[in-house]
């Protein structure tokens, strides 16, 4: 079953979605003994904090097509040749065909995923809790290895031959965040520069460069200062030469973290997301995508109330919880960072000549 290049027609034209989600006309469940964070219109009652199945059978959804959409977090055309046998199990595994639609903002994801638009979704680390919240995603597997989930760290780059040692040195220069709801691009920058002498939005002002990929090659060709990126990318970026193994420096890095993960629509019928986590569990990665994934292999189960407790703390303590006035604050920011990015039109933008 092969990526259907007409994608965006069967979204509806997700690409264009507003950033601000409205009000969804199902009616909330005034029955519910809890819903915790989650929007009004899910209910929580088993306490995992994600949204339950809906009670009612008849909002139960068994699509014949499954959507996937892998997170915008780099460029995604990089991942339509990599997932292609992925969307291929998963198509012969479900019995459904398979619909791959590489995304193009966060928002635009979490907007799919709540109008039951989009079935399946790569989160990237940031966008997990608000699409849990606010959409009803219910986080089910993550990449890992026999060492267990695969994690990253949050490693701030400058280019090798600058003067920067410390993060101290970068007051007053041009350091890129990826987008506001980013986590190792700007959600944990905020929280943990501080302690390491550099105040976000003090210090300096943060560019918003709209993606990690971006952020790390501006840094590479000399357009910023300095950037916080995932580490995890900064490996597979220089694994497939686009950034040199000697044209960055890292001046500081965190703890590590979970890594992104992939999420299931929580309406859809309780045996079909049996069957899609089963699907995962069971792929063997190809060799393509364990290059991606720097050796790791395979899937893991995993779920947001304890394998994403640390992001969570984050996203508290930088005062962005993930709930809608949170959203649409990030959201709102995101639209104007990607309007003037694209006013100024960035070399960073343009991978190096080699």
């Amino acid at each position: 079953m092969s990526l259907n290049s007409h994608a965006v027609s069967a979204l509806g034209g997700i690409a264009v979605l507003a950033f601000a989600i409205a009000a969804t006309p199902a009616a909330s469940q005034d029955s519910c003994p809890n819903r915790g964070q989650l929007d009004t219109i899910y209910c929580d009652a088993d306490n995992d904090l994600v949204a339950d199945v809906p009670k009612d059978p008849a909002r139960q959804k068994d699509p014949s097509a499954l959507i996937f959409a892998y997170s915008p977090t780099e460029n995604p055309a990089v991942y339509q040749h990599v997932y292609q046998p992925l969307m291929d199990h998963l198509g012969s595994c479900t019995g459904k065909r398979m619909i791959y639609f590489p995304v193009q903002s966060n928002s635009a994801q979490i907007e799919a995923i709540r109008s039951g638009r989009l079935h399946i979704a790569l989160l990237a680390t940031g966008a997990v809790g608000f699409a849990v919240n606010l959409a009803g995603a219910v986080p089910i597997v993550a990449v890992g290895s026999e060492k267990g989930i695969a994690g990253y760290r949050v490693q701030a780059i400058v280019k090798s031959d600058s003067p920067y040692r410390t993060l101290a040195d970068l007051k007053g220069k041009k350091v890129a965040h990826v987008s506001p709801s980013s986590n190792s691009g700007n959600l944990a920058p905020r929280v943990m520069f501080p302690e390491a002498g550099l105040k976000p939005d003090e210090d300096y002002k943060p560019l918003m460069s709209g993606g990690h990929d971006k952020s790390i090659l501006g840094v590479q060709l000399g357009d910023y200062d300095m950037a916080p990126v995932a580490s995890d990318i900064l490996e597979r970026m220089t694994a497939r030469g686009q950034v040199k193994p000697d044209a960055v420096r890292i001046i500081w890095q965190s703890d590590t973290f979970p890594t992104s993960s992939y999420s299931i629509a929580h309406d859809l019928k309780p045996e079909l997301q049996a069957r899609i986590k089963s699907c995962f569990l069971n792929y063997s990665f190809t060799e393509a995508m364990r290059k991606e994934y720097n050796g790791e292999d395979r899937f893991l189960p995993m779920t947001y109330k304890e394998t994403w407790r640390p992001i969570r703390e984050v996203a508290e303590k930088s005062g962005t919880p993930y709930n809608k006035a949170a959203y649409d604050a990030q959201a709102k920011r995101e639209a104007e960072a990607a309007a003037a990015r694209q006013q100024q039109a960035p070399a960073a933008t343009t991978p190096p000549k080699q």
